[in-house]
């Protein structure tokens, strides 16, 4: 077993192990000062001290260097309050440069040496003139990193169709793979507008249910297929997946259609042996273009 705290650098973000300080106690939210392959940085105490299996543990493990002082969380107020104008220089060095990129994001090393801004393109950009030009102005070391659309709201955030903040600037650690197969097994509409979140890409929250979805799937019969009832033969309208009943329609005998809803259990029908043919499509994250 090795001891550990669990560290966060931003909210709803990827939790990282590091040791604990000898002689140092760590409460939730505490801010500590860590060292990472990107320099020192900011970041705050997620779980404190806890024993997990050796296996979890990515060696070598890091030591936090310091609780944070009030010295450190001032200059770190400091630069947050200076970020919209550094944010603002850069769009405007960008523009100036002609080069086709979105800037998104940007982060200050604590020790004052380093600037790290994000940005999301469609394409590769060569941005070497425009580093040269942002290290002129900021006397300090500059990094540029190319981020997706997922990226790009996981760092600026926003509300969800759902009315909640965006799941991968709240509460997802990491991105899950979603598929427009998760969609179609959870018998969603295809409309790109109702199933895609606001980077574009499929919702996130596609994934939280698709395990049982799957599952009951197997189960259920499918939609237009032929199936026997209490009351004869008919056909599959509409499933339940939460209820576990199917709706069926049964002719009157005079044109018209009868519709009635039953349990699965008392539906008798034949269960495919082969899978349904699916396309490429089916695990592509977006929607394709009519």
């Amino acid at each position: 077993m090795t001891k550990v705290v669990g560290i966060k650098f931003k909210n709803g973000g990827k939790l990282y192990y590091f040791a604990p300080k000898q002689g140092e106690t760590y409460q939730r939210n505490m801010p500590v000062i860590v060292e990472t392959a990107r320099g020192v940085e900011y970041a705050w105490v997620a779980h404190a001290e806890k024993e997990v299996e050796d296996s979890e543990v990515v060696q070598p493990l890091k030591t936090i260097l310091r609780i944070a002082t009030q010295k450190d969380k001032e200059f770190y107020a400091a630069c947050e309050a200076k970020k919209p104008k550094t944010m603002q220089t850069c769009r405007e060095k960008i523009a100036a440069h002609g080069l086709e990129m979105k800037l998104v994001d940007c982060e200050f090393a604590m020790d004052g040496n380093k600037i790290s801004f994000y940005f999301t393109s469609a394409n590769r950009v060569d941005f070497r003139e425009l580093v040269k030009d942002l290290a002129s102005t900021f006397h300090c070391r500059i990094e540029l990193r190319q981020v997706g659309t997922r990226d790009e709201t996981k760092y600026l955030g926003g509300l969800a169709p759902c009315g909640r903040v965006c799941c991968c600037a709240g509460n997802m650690p990491e991105f899950k793979k979603v598929s427009v197969r998760m969609a179609k097994a959870q018998g969603l509409s295809l409309n790109p507008g109702k199933i895609s979140g606001l980077c574009g890409r499929l919702m996130c929250c596609l994934s939280y249910e698709n395990d049982y979805y799957v599952e009951v799937g197997k189960k259920m019969p499918k939609v237009g297929s032929e199936v026997g009832t209490p009351e004869g033969k008919a056909t599959v309208a509409s499933l339940d997946m939460l209820r576990l009943q199917v709706k069926v329609k049964i002719s009157d005998g005079n044109g018209g259609w009868i519709f009635k809803d039953y349990p699965v259990s008392e539906i008798r029908f034949r269960k495919a042996n082969q899978p349904e043919k699916e396309s490429a499509d089916d695990d592509a994250d977006t929607l394709p273009e009519a």
